[in-house]
């Protein structure tokens, strides 16, 4: 049976960028121009079709990434919009691992701001192409071309306007197609088109100089426009345009857009650049996964002729029709109600019903085929970063990787009617959020929920009650800190237990050194000769684990640590796995202890933007939290200051920054990485520990 949709035909892209850009405002302009929806929504009054929770209406924030497809130029475009604020980057990590293509959305005011460098780092990593939108031309202050310059000083990028905007700010009207060498003037009324016209006098001599610099730069860039470049003759739009989509898809130039989304401006030649410089699922390179039974790497192309292979990427407890799987397929086809095989793990599972969906409605289909991103119900024990594929042709794909949870607080239910709800609760979210994480903490018999930030444990907290009538008192956030050693040192654990009867007998030799700061743990076995026998070795190994998940200065997770075991002994009789465990707890334990052990606090990256009045106040008080100023940067009135703050110095600092400026200050953070704390924090942890 043919393909629905010709594979060349299908675009799946996500928009990204720092929160408050103009990312959901620029989907639903997407969605409305391309006829999926026939009411304008906004973020601002809630009606918002890609913002549906009721938090998302309510805080005009995007929380949860939502899936849409749409239609332009006979192409089918499936796309995913993301949250910009950092506590919810899981859902920009995951999208991303999954997309062929990305629109960069930046505010023409801020420019590049800290959460779309983390985005930027996030599409290099998974090697996403992306194209550049620079929005809210229309606003006081915005300046296409210094964000260009953001772009490719910031983000190490090689930034090709392929527009230059017609006016700025309040008499913003249209754009400079440098390409086809015209201009576009958008009418303020919604159902009128674009109007095309000549491109005014005073804008031709620029528009010439960016031209030839565009040439210029895809002949550094690309073989055949290089050819053309040297043969010296006039280059077609024709010839433009393939240069630009070969150099973007190789990840080698970013073509930079202008617009403004709230005033419907600059979103058709947006879409036509989706068509015209995004890869479709043939363009990109084939997957690749392991054999679960050889460990050798195998390859899955969206071609003809490969098996079904796809990667569950999103797990969401629907209200309506139950646990929905969100899935994008790499090779293959499967249908309805197909069994099909979770290879990490090692089980076989039957998808239900398939589903398209549109954020959070859905059309139901009979199949879906490679280069898809559908969902599925049925699947129950599929989890995010699992592979599903053909049970006769096994394959395990590299799953998603995301962040460690940086702020933890206490929860209880209020009443014991929500004792019962709460444990469901949390499971359903956890399985939702990979960065939330829940555990028991039996010293004292709390538990102990873990986030990316105070607004990430509020939202959850939020949709326990709304969404699963749950109740919890929530204790004051916590920081996540870590502990580590700083110098290398031999250690013993020795575990002898003698009774009436067999005895215990577990002894090993450990080194412990230190290692690279966010390398974590790493089990050496340099034993030779059998003095530890080889069924023994896992189990130490494992003892060392518990002691690592609660260090010895203040309880925290031990990390960056570098443990060879390369000595012990064993008793024939006595042996056993859980006196070598033992045996490696000890070892551990008595190591740290005398290797120096020291605390790690987690540091974030701040920037704050400022009116010049209040600069003074907003350093003064950056420093009272131990903050280290890197940079400041004026933007006409406005100070921008970028610094790195503990970040137990941050809890509640949106209060006192509105207070210091008489509200006109705001500032963005994103986490950058763990450093050694000071020795009077240590002492405080280690006391409180102790008190405990």
């Amino acid at each position: 049976m043919p393909r629905s949709v010709p594979l060349e035909l299908i675009r799946n892209i996500g928009i990204i960028a720092h929160i408050d850009a103009g990312k959901t405002t620029t989907t639903e302009r997407v969605l409305y121009y391309t006829g999926r929806t026939y009411k304008l929504g906004e973020v601002d009054d809630g009606t918002a079709k890609m913002d549906w929770m009721e938090q998302e209406k309510e805080r005009g924030i995007t929380i949860t990434a939502a899936a849409t497809t749409c239609y332009w130029q006979d192409h089918h475009i499936n796309i995913i919009d993301t949250p910009g604020h950092v506590d919810f980057t899981a859902e920009v990590e995951r999208s991303l691992r999954v997309l062929d293509g990305g629109i960069v959305v930046l505010d023409a005011v801020a420019g590049v701001e800290p959460q779309s460098e983390t985005v930027w780092r996030q599409a290099d990593r998974y090697g996403v192409p992306r194209i550049c939108f620079v929005n809210k031309m229309d606003r006081v202050g915005a300046d296409f071309y210094r964000t260009v310059e953001m772009i490719s000083e910031r983000l190490s990028a090689t930034a090709l306007p392929i527009q230059l905007p017609l006016g700025s700010e309040a008499s913003f009207e249209g754009v400079v197609d440098l390409i086809e060498g015209k201009a576009w003037v958008f009418p303020e009324e919604l159902t009128e088109d674009p109007v095309e016209k000549d491109i005014p006098q005073e804008y031709e001599e620029s528009s010439r100089s960016y031209r030839e610099e565009m040439v210029e730069r895809l002949a550094e860039n690309d073989d055949q426009m290089m050819t053309l470049y040297l043969e010296g003759g006039e280059v077609s739009a024709s010839e433009l345009k393939g240069a630009l989509r070969r150099a973007t898809i190789a990840n080698k130039v970013v073509p930079v857009l202008c617009g403004s989304a709230l005033r419907n401006k600059g979103i058709q030649p947006l879409l036509d650049s989706i068509i015209d410089y995004l890869p479709s699922p043939a363009e990109v390179p084939s997957v690749v996964g392991i054999d679960p039974k050889t460990g050798k790497e195998i390859y899955r192309s969206s071609s003809e002729g490969f098996p079904f292979s796809a990667l569950a990427f999103k797990v969401v407890a629907d209200p309506f029709v139950g646990r929905l799987v969100y899935f994008r397929v790499y090779s293959g086809k499967v249908e309805a109600r197909a069994q099909v095989y979770n290879s990490r793990r090692e089980h076989r599972e039957r998808i239900g019903r398939l589903l398209r969906m549109h954020a959070n409605t859905r059309e139901e289909v009979d199949r879906v085929e490679a280069g898809d991103i559908a969902a599925a119900l049925g699947l129950k024990n599929t989890f995010t970063g699992d592979t599903l594929c053909n049970p006769n042709a096994l394959i395990i794909l590299e799953a998603i990787s995301f962040p460690e949870p940086v702020i933890s607080v206490a929860i209880e239910p209020r009443t014991k009617a929500d004792q019962d709800r709460l444990d469901g609760a949390m499971t359903k979210l956890a399985e939702e959020d990979p960065t939330f994480v829940i555990r028991y903490d039996g010293e004292t018999g709390q538990t102990i929920i873990s986030g990316m930030g105070e607004l990430h444990i509020e939202v959850i907290v939020e949709r326990m009650w709304r969404e699963f009538n749950v109740r919890a008192n929530v204790g004051k956030p916590q920081v996540a800190y870590r502990e580590t050693i700083t110098v290398p040192v031999k250690a013993e654990g020795k575990f002898i237990k003698q009774t009436g009867g067999r005895g215990q007998y577990g002894h090993v030799w450990i080194e412990l050194a230190p290692g690279e700061r966010g390398s974590g743990f790493e089990f050496v076995n340099r034993i030779e000769g059998g003095v530890v026998p080889k069924q023994y070795i896992p189990h130490v190994e494992r003892g060392i684990k518990d002691v690592m998940a609660s260090g010895v200065l203040a309880g925290y997770p031990l990390v960056d640590v570098k443990v060879t075991l390369y000595d012990g002994s064993f008793h024939q009789v006595d042996s056993s796995d859980i006196a070598f465990k033992i045996a490696g707890s000890m070892a551990l334990r008595d190591g740290v202890r005398r290797a120096k052990p020291i605390l790690l606090e987690p540091i974030v990256k701040m920037e704050v933007a400022t009116p010049e009045e209040f600069l003074g106040d907003v350093i003064g008080d950056l420093n009272s939290r131990r903050g280290q100023v890197n940079s400041i940067e004026s933007h006409g009135a406005i100070k921008i200051v970028r610094c790195f703050v503990p970040l137990a110095e941050t809890f509640g600092y949106a209060t006192d920054l509105r207070s210091i400026s008489q509200g006109r200050a705001n500032y963005s953070m994103e986490f950058y990485r763990y450093e050694e704390g000071p020795q009077d924090l240590a002492e405080q942890l280690t006391v409180k520990v102790g008190g405990a």
